[in-house]
């Protein structure tokens, strides 16, 4: 039998490694059934971890299988994973990014058969088919699913809609009208006219640059080729220049950059998700702070739109996505089960374990196409859970997310290039050219640099 950990759980550090793995399903030699399974997942504050406790108990009342969950931030479970593999002593299920599970499918960690096995029952097509693509391997010529793609979040443009049709700007389509609009904000009404990471070096300037690049149709690279200096990349850095301009304060870090949006110093934001309840004033840790928003604290959720796919043309945003992953030698058949029911049964339950930040990557069931959508929806979401997306910003916008999230899209992900797509955005590669850019120098000598040094990097793996 497992203990369960409470409610007042925290992140476990590596150096408990040894105590975790002590606390994972047995080894494969192990006969008969399991009395409980092991959950690893990266939602580890309190509040989250006794949601998940909640939802596994549902489980366990369900099929008199306990489960253990296990708060491990991402890069612990990386290296007690690899530890774990080599004693035997494994979790049953982790709950992972989708650049940890390529990984570790690479190296013969996981059991895919019975993911696959998971996803006969759930249906492949009612899930979101990149998600599917970022945790598929590709092996000889054959496509393996690595985990079963469970929530995520993804970029998106809020918008001051008072503000823009003060300054006669029509909402933009592509990267290029983004640019126009931001300028002619900043000109108009002197105030920025769109907040995202621009500072140089910096990970909020490396993520800017991937939202902003791939929106234009951009690659960084391409079955092997860097392509990051192509005609499409070169004009999204001057763009991307455009709208660094369009700020009245200077450069940008992710907080700063929302900070300017919630004071109504900025007329768009770039922002993830997590923006929606700020907004609407459900997270007192950080409230609106506009001059309107004394008087009317919801004025910015009423006053603000968003835009979840920038260019139809190329539907790429920026975003995070988590999987279901099963160990090798784990407890298969149990995992199997749990997997299942916190796809089907429990789902609801587990997105609103941080809504906001957990949007469903599978919208429903053959059934019902959107019924997962339309309950993520109807979900409390911020700190204070107690109002829906839905009421607050209307059933469009719960539409509008689920397209935002079946265009999730991070470079290399999914292919032989995904590990130096995440070399490139863990080393700061591109961010690290953007002085150059800002001074003034041809954006197409500044992605014949990042070109060179992506290169490099290539060369040295």
């Amino acid at each position: 039998m497992h203990r369960r950990i409470r409610s007042s759980a925290v992140v476990v550090a590596l150096t408990a490694a040894a105590t975790l793995l002590a606390a994972c399903g047995p080894s494969a030699e192990q006969e008969g059934p399991a009395e409980a399974i092991t959950f690893w997942t990266p939602q580890s504050t309190p509040e989250r971890v006794a949601a998940q406790e909640a939802v596994a108990a549902r489980f366990t009342e369900e099929t008199g299988i306990e489960v253990d969950v296990v708060p491990l931030a991402a890069a612990d479970q990386d290296q007690a994973l690899v530890t774990g593999a080599a004693s035997g002593e494994v979790p049953d299920v982790i709950l992972a990014g989708a650049s940890q599970i390529t990984s570790w499918q690479a190296q013969g960690l996981l059991d895919t058969d019975v993911v696959q096995e998971a996803m006969d029952t759930l249906d492949p097509a009612t899930f979101n088919e990149n998600a599917l693509g970022a945790v598929t391997v590709q092996t000889d010529g054959q496509s393996t699913v690595a985990a079963v793609p469970s929530d995520g979040w993804v970029h998106l443009i809020a918008y001051r809609t008072d503000l823009l049709e003060e300054a006669g700007v029509e909402v933009p389509t592509s990267v290029a009208e983004l640019a126009e609009a931001a300028t002619t904000v900043e000109d108009e009404l002197g105030i920025t006219g769109i907040a995202l990471g621009t500072q140089s070096g910096t990970a909020s300037g490396t993520e800017g640059i991937e939202s902003i690049f791939q929106s234009a149709g951009c690659e960084l690279v391409s079955d092997g080729e860097v392509t990051i200096d192509s005609s499409e990349c070169t004009e999204a850095a001057g763009y991307f220049k455009e709208l660094r301009d369009s700020s009245v304060a200077g450069d940008y870090d992710v907080e700063s950059a929302r900070a300017a949006y919630m004071a109504g110093d900025a007329a768009m934001l770039l922002f993830s998700t997590h923006i929606l309840d700020e907004l609407a004033n459900l997270d007192e840790a950080v409230p609106p702070s506009c001059e309107q928003c004394a008087d009317e604290p919801a004025f910015l959720a009423e006053n603000s739109d968003f835009i979840t796919v920038l260019d139809e043309s190329h539907p790429a945003q920026f975003g995070a996505t988590l999987a279901y992953a099963v160990p090798a030698r784990a407890n298969a058949d149990e995992a199997r089960q749990y997997i299942e029911f916190v796809m089907g049964e429990g789902y609801a339950d587990t997105l609103a374990v941080a809504t906001e930040g957990r949007l469903p990557l599978r919208t429903g069931t053959p059934e019902n196409p959107t019924e997962f959508l339309d309950a993520w929806g109807g979900l409390g979401f911020g700190p204070k859970v107690e109002s829906s997306v839905a009421e607050v910003y209307g059933d469009d916008l719960v539409t509008a997310m689920g397209e935002g999230m079946a265009a999730v899209s991070r470079w290399g992900q999914g292919t032989p290039d995904a590990t130096l797509a995440g070399l490139v955005a863990t080393q700061g590669t591109l961010a690290q050219q953007l002085d150059p850019l800002y001074r003034g120098t041809d954006p197409a000598e500044v992605t014949q640099q990042m070109a060179a040094e992506v290169t490099a990097l290539q060369q040295d793996q």
